[in-house]
């Protein structure tokens, strides 16, 4: 590889596409970003009525080679408008209620932005021992008003949707934070993948689906649907798993990842075997350093939808340890993210046309 891995260029997208909203259902903005970032560097687009979108190099191709990640970022629902003018909320993802008190948020209305707060009692009014801690039915939402008529007059409803601000910015240099970089980080390496094998000019021997799910955080639905619409020969799916070295975390259960390591590459029933070692047999060829995590039953990403579909797709996992999940200040490293992106683009050019990965081989 010739190329530079992340350029200014490319790291100018990714703080856009990161700081933009795309809450699972409504990621149609993010795609826009997205398809517009890779255009130049595929022949055509696919999307579907719930908005994955899919870049294709070699349309006309047979056979078809997956690489994905997921566009959706987690967030909550209005749920319930108190007569005073409070706001309940439910999740719509896996948010989390704990981080919650204090945060700043974004209500998405058809007036535009509603800002509001995640309201909690003073310090000075809890009682020492008996302190309640943040659950999903004591969390509140203020935005100003005093009544459930003011809040509506806002264009606030219930099933408005709800998201953190909270920005892209570098950390020490060589760690990338924000929220949602789980999993918007992996729509911005497989786009790169697709950069790096336009600006080489490499001819690849198959179909490219280059393919930005949505609806992960809730079940991996968009992939579910996708694939079916693409009926792919091999996936190589990316996310995102925990650094398992940062504090409270139990490593006899989690396992050992680490930010800053390297790609994490996944063992677990959905992920086939001679994928997975082509996976490996790469980057030990090409010095890439990376990482092995085992899942006892499900990955729990889209590599799940894709392994099961269609009579079974040769698919696996290529993650990047992640600090502090489902947060405002998720932080993934530089070097990981450069190497989940060469290792993906390296596994492409090891792929011959028609190579079915037989189990039994």
């Amino acid at each position: 590889m010739t190329k530079k891995i992340i350029t200014k260029k490319s790291l100018t997208f990714l703080e856009k596409y990161l700081n933009n909203a795309a809450p699972t259902g409504y990621e149609s903005e993010g795609q826009k970003i997205w398809m517009d970032y890779l255009k130049p560097y595929v022949d055509t687009f696919i999307t579907d009525s719930y908005g994955t979108a899919v870049g294709v190099i070699n349309p006309d191709a047979k056979f078809k080679v997956v690489i994905e990640g997921h566009a959706d970022e987690i967030s909550w629902y209005v749920n319930y408008i108190t007569p005073e003018g409070l706001i309940y909320v439910i999740r719509n993802g896996g948010s989390d209620h704990q981080i919650a008190p204090s945060k700043v948020v974004n209500i998405h209305t058809k007036k535009g932005i509603v800002k509001g707060v995640f309201g909690w009692p003073a310090i000075h009014t809890r009682i020492g021992g008996k302190e309640e801690a943040p659950k999903l039915d004591n969390i509140f939402i203020d935005v100003g008003c005093k009544t459930k008529e003011e809040v509506e007059e806002l264009g606030v409803h219930v099933g408005c949707v709800i998201t953190y601000p909270d920005e892209f910015f570098v950390l020490n240099k060589n760690n990338f934070v924000c929220r949602a970089i789980d999993n918007r980080v992996g729509g911005f390496m497989i786009a790169e993948v697709a950069r790096l094998l336009k600006e080489n000019d490499v001819k690849l021997p198959f179909g490219l689906y280059i393919t930005n799910s949505v609806q992960e955080e809730i079940g991996l639905r968009g992939a579910e649907m996708i694939t079916h619409t693409i009926k792919p020969n091999i996936a190589i799916v990316t996310d995102v798993c925990h650094d398992t070295t940062t504090p409270m975390i139990n490593k006899k259960k989690e396992g050992e990842t680490k930010s800053g390591d390297g790609p994490v590459i996944s063992y677990a029933p959905a992920v086939q075997n001679n994928l997975r070692d082509l996976i490996v047999e790469t980057a030990e060829a090409k010095k890439i350093p990376f990482q092995r995590m085992a899942s006892s039953r499900a990955t729990g990403t889209d590599t799940d939808a894709f392994a099961y579909s269609n009579g079974g797709v040769p698919s696996a996992l290529i993650s990047l340890a992640l600090r502090y999940m489902h947060t405002t200040v998720e932080m993934v490293h530089k070097d990981d993210v450069e190497n989940v992106i060469k290792l993906i683009y390296e596994t492409l050019l090891n792929i011959k046309e028609g190579e079915t990965f037989n189990y039994f081989k």
